[in-house]
């Protein structure tokens, strides 16, 4: 499985949403010329179908890939808040100020 490591999980949710909408538009295109008859165009269309296949189980490993990571993610906050309760509501506090102060210039 090829998996992307350089994008935050934000840019990671989009770029499945982008790649299921592509395949989805593919996979209509290839009904839409389905009476279009000739050698070279089923060729392709064979080729499309299982280039199809292997893209939606790379969409489907980069989502499960995702997923897991979240859960990791919202883990690793749940112990850190429960074995940290005062230091991070002082960071919840800090960020809540920043943003008040920033909002406020406004």
């Amino acid at each position: 499985m090829t998996e992307v490591t350089d994008f935050p999980n934000s840019n990671k949710d989009k770029l499945v949403s982008d790649m299921k909408v592509v395949v989805s538009d593919a996979e209509e295109l290839l009904r839409a010329t389905t009476d279009v008859a000739g050698g070279k165009i089923g060729e392709l269309r064979e080729r499309i179908t299982e280039r199809l296949k292997i893209a939606k189980l790379r969409i489907a490993d980069a989502e499960e890939l995702l997923l897991d990571r979240s859960k990791a993610a919202a883990r690793a906050t749940d112990e850190y808040v429960t074995e940290n309760p005062w230091r991070a509501a002082g960071i919840a506090a800090g960020v809540g100020l920043l943003l008040g102060v920033i909002i406020g210039r406004r």
